[in-house]
């Protein structure tokens, strides 16, 4: 059975398991008696069936010279094409806007951003909502997948900054050395991987699911928040994870499960080679947690400065509450997930700053770890840029000094910080085109910057956070949405895979 699947193409496969998926938004809308969704969602699961049996069956014999740039094709063509197809029945359900619109939902949603065009949520009926929390975690589970049985090998989502060798600092093409190469066949790794993954993800997803339930959420409210948490989606039936039934547990339950987000060694080890490391000595979980440490006191710490000096007053219970709005919604923005606690507002009041939403476009901005469902910078690029920095200024101070902490640290502060550096500006290159078409279709230049930030970072609910006045997306052109959804494409595969497509020598047999 895994041979005859292996022997189908990357992208066959992920169109049946789309096709399938449309079922349970069907199964769902007939529990709750709405037969005409339960219909449209029955009816393109089979059309979507047959259109995945004739290409599967035109396909089958299909050998490709080179099956790491088929899959990276492949995946490519995911989020690119894929959402066209589950756009299908969210169109006929919903029965509003145009077809581009659900175009934009789907690769909203299947990229993990969590941008949505639909600022009412009450327009949409429960299993339009369930389908794109559905949507968003297999998206999930694809990049989580990909990152480690594709993506890896080529040292590409940040691989490429610990596999980084001193005779080639491009990075992309490198073969890593874990347990990832020690599988000859990518279509069989590729496999074994989704096979290993699947359990905890689904687990994982369960778990929390039955946790905001005990907490008093919802059924279906707290498995699309369930779903939307491992996969840094931040989708959520209702106006938002503040206004939900579960409260400050819940948000504490959250909060415990987007460490996940953080680091792939929490789910996932021996890529890249045997690392028997503690995980608390993980350079991208200590990175984290000083940074969520940081900011959330400085906030509270800017009120109690006010109050030293008689402007404000302070009361400790305020202070605590305001302590964890400040450190759930950090985390929530680091990790992309982009869910707002309930005590945000109290966070952004006793801050006394005027726009403190622009903070979380920051932590956006850095993102969370490599090879998770988290977008970003990702925390290890900017490890190995503080690392190199922190190096550059000792040399600084004593220049004949000798750099220690072993040879994977002195890679990582060379060629890692290299490649840091160049996926850095890629990713400062693509955010100024994305703004600048953006303003190329009248959005202005406030508005346009966040847009990209959210687009590129994979966070889509920044935009109703970030800004002094919320952003709604479907309040912009429909040309500037072709463009955001591109950008979240772009967000979601990194610059570099994009590059690996278009460099000849990946072209080459």
């Amino acid at each position: 059975m895994a041979f005859r699947l292996t022997s189908l193409p990357f992208f066959v496969l992920m169109m049946a398991v789309a096709s399938a998926a449309m079922l349970v938004p069907a199964g769902h809308a007939l529990t709750y008696g709405d037969h005409w969704t339960a219909r449209i969602f029955l009816y393109a699961a089979i059309l979507c069936g047959m259109l995945t049996l004739l290409v599967g069956l035109a396909t089958r014999g299909y050998a490709p010279h080179s099956m790491p740039r088929s899959q990276l094709t492949s995946l490519t063509a995911a989020f690119a094409v894929l959402p066209v197809m589950l756009a299908l029945p969210f169109y006929e359900a919903a029965r509003l806007g145009q077809f581009q619109d659900a175009w934009f939902e789907m690769v909203s949603s299947f990229t993990t951003t969590g941008a949505t065009l639909y600022d009412n949520v009450n327009r949409l009926n429960p299993s339009l909502h369930l389908w794109r929390a559905l949507v968003g975690w297999l998206g999930g589970f694809l990049i989580w997948v990909a990152a480690i049985s594709i993506l890896a090998p080529m040292n590409l989502s940040g691989f490429e900054v610990r596999t980084a060798s001193p005779d080639n600092t491009t990075g992309i093409g490198m073969r890593a050395s874990g347990q990832a190469t020690r599988i000859a066949d990518p279509s069989l790794r590729l496999m074994r991987y989704s096979q290993q993954l699947a359990p905890i993800y689904g687990g994982l997803t369960l778990a929390l699911w039955l946790g905001l339930m005990m907490a008093g959420e919802g059924a279906l409210v707290g498995l699309c928040h369930a779903m939307s948490t491992l996969a840094t989606s931040g989708i959520s039936p209702t106006a938002g994870l503040h206004v939900g039934a579960s409260g400050v547990p819940g948000e504490a339950l959250i909060f415990v499960f987007l460490f996940f987000a953080l680091s792939r060694r929490t789910f996932s080890r021996d890529v890249t080679g045997p690392d028997r490391t503690p995980l608390w000595r993980d350079p991208e979980i200590g990175l984290a947690l000083v940074i969520l440490a940081v900011v959330p006191g400085l906030l509270v710490l800017r009120h109690f400065l006010a109050a030293a000096e008689g402007v404000v007053g302070a009361d400790p219970m305020l202070a605590l509450q305001a302590f964890w709005g400040a450190l759930f919604t950090g985390l929530s923005f680091l990790t992309t997930t982009g869910f707002e606690s309930r005590e945000w507002l109290g966070t952004s009041d006793w801050s006394g700053l005027e726009t403190p939403g622009l903070i979380l476009v920051g932590l956006a901005l850095i993102g969370g770890g490599a090879a998770t469902t988290a977008g970003g910078v990702k925390l290890l690029r900017v490890y190995a840029l503080f690392r190199h920095g922190q190096r550059e200024i000792e040399r600084l101070v004593h220049p004949d000094s000798v750099g220690g902490s072993g040879a994977d640290a002195r890679r990582i502060r060379r060629q890692g910080a290299y490649l840091a550096w160049i996926f850095f500006m890629l990713f400062g290159l693509s955010l100024f085109g994305v703004m600048l078409l953006l303003s190329l279709t009248g959005v202005q230049f406030e508005t346009a910057m966040i847009l990209a930030v959210a687009a590129l970072s994979t966070t889509g609910p920044l935009a109703q956070i970030a800004a002094e006045n919320p952003v709604s997306y479907g309040g912009i052109p429909d040309a500037a949405q072709t463009i955001l959804a591109l950008a979240m494409v772009l967000g979601r595969l990194e610059t570099l895979a994009i590059i690996a497509l278009l460099n000849p020598e990946f072209w080459r047999d």
